[in-house]
């Protein structure tokens, strides 16, 4: 079930959210988001992915988007997502305080929320992950490293293409590059 931010965050009586913007679905987003569904099996729950369109790192810094919504959505299924909670990420969003994803997270009742180790959220990222732990059961999963090290990222990914390196973006995605 798939729900758009702007028709409302669904209750859900017991859930486990992983939360990102997950551009790329990279090997370091299935990580968070392979945690949250193992979790919410092992306890018989709903598991929840809430996400963002276009992407923040897009909306603030004109980033090329890795991974269109539709084709997001698709991964997210092939993973074992339940739900879906896509936010659009605009100029109203972006003002929003931190206490007010914490109020819409609390729709979702969560169980546990899994998020990678950078998380931020509200206007001017002023929540972390210390606050969002205040509120809820937070596991962090840790950074995703690639054979060489390195971490996995969709900037990281981006850079890649950009070079021409289609080869080592595609083994940091874990899927082969569709071309458009």
């Amino acid at each position: 079930m798939i729900y758009i931010h702007d028709e409302g965050v669904p209750i859900i009586q017991k859930s486990v959210v992983a939360i990102g913007a997950f551009d790329g679905v990279h090997k370091g987003h299935q990580a968070v988001i392979r945690k949250a569904v193992e979790k919410s099996r092992e306890l018989h729950v709903k598991n929840v992915v809430y996400t963002f369109d276009p992407p923040p790192r897009s909306y603030f810094q004109g980033v090329h988007v890795l991974t269109p919504i539709l084709e997001k959505l698709n991964r997210f299924n092939e993973l074992g997502v339940d739900h879906v909670v896509v936010v659009r990420f605009n100029q109203s969003y972006v003002t929003r305080k931190a206490i007010c994803f914490i109020q819409e997270l609390q729709r979702l009742h969560p169980v546990e929320i899994f998020v990678g180790e950078d998380f931020r959220f509200g206007k001017n990222r002023e929540g972390d992950i210390n606050l969002l732990a205040d509120y809820f059961t937070v596991s962090i999963v840790e950074t995703v490293c690639c054979e060489e090290g390195e971490r996995i990222s969709s900037t990281r990914i981006r850079d890649q293409l950009y070079q021409g390196e289609l080869q080592h973006a595609q083994l940091l995605l874990g899927r082969p590059i569709e071309i458009m």
